[in-house]
């Protein structure tokens, strides 16, 4: 079987059905694919031309990213199933670069999550150090960057039946003393509460450094507004820019 190099699977709380994209509890590390789900036109386009060739990232700002496999594997890529916990991270170096997500409203109006990583450039360097951020409780609004000026690598979430909703955590890494600028937030993400998510970062200057989320106690879903950053090239002495 074909891997994809460029998301890779590390912990689920609960075993469950291991597949082509899914793992056991027990496969603690492996490959996990970013299933697409046909969507909007944009996306459609993308996922039917990416899976008939190899494609280099090339050369961009000058700086080079390795050449990587894409593939379309259906529609069993996720992290967890429904009302299961799970603790994502990207490989060591890479940074969350896309988000999928689809609801359920009869397996407790919960969400399947799926993520892609990507190499951050050369001149960001290597990370010095990585951590867990602070837990967004379930049934709340809540807003959070990566602190000490990090990057989001990582996700990690519980299910609570109580509230019919998750709580959250970034998995963040710095970069040496570099520092966040020019930061701006996506749109909603799904549009509308209970539609399929895909948020796809296409400018690769910019960086995921945290989100914003509503909470609809009516649909007991969420919406996302990512909060995307240049990085300097320089060190600098400012956090949590």
């Amino acid at each position: 079987m074909t891997h994809c190099s460029w998301i890779q699977f590390t912990h689920i709380w609960e075993p469950h059905v291991s597949g082509s994209c899914i793992k056991s509890a027990q496969q603690t590390e492996g490959d996990i694919f970013f299933c697409q789900k046909p969507g909007s036109m944009d996306l459609t386009l993308l996922w039917v031309l990416l899976p008939l060739v190899t494609t280099a990232w090339g050369q961009y700002g000058g700086y080079g990213y390795p050449y990587q496999q894409y593939q379309d594997y259906g529609d069993d890529g996720w992290v967890n199933l429904n009302r299961q916990g799970f603790s994502y991270q990207c490989p060591h170096g890479q940074v969350v670069v896309a988000v999928r997500s689809i609801f359920s409203k009869k397996e407790g109006s919960d969400r399947q999550w799926n993520y892609a990583c990507m190499p951050t450039p050369q001149s960001l360097g290597e990370p010095t150090e990585c951590w867990w951020e602070e837990i967004n409780r379930a049934g709340m609004e809540w807003y959070q960057k990566c602190s000490n000026n990090g990057l989001v690598a990582g996700f990690q979430s519980r299910y609570f039946e109580s509230v019919l909703d998750r709580e959250w955590q970034f998995y963040c890494c710095r970069y040496s003393k570099r520092c966040p600028y020019s930061c701006w937030m996506t749109t909603e993400y799904p549009s509308h509460y209970g539609e399929d998510m895909d948020m796809i970062s296409y400018d690769y200057d910019f960086y995921m450094r945290g989100a914003t989320t509503t909470f609809s106690a009516v649909e007991r879903d969420r919406q996302w507004k990512f909060i995307m950053c240049r990085m300097t090239d320089y060190d600098c002495e400012f956090e949590n820019v």
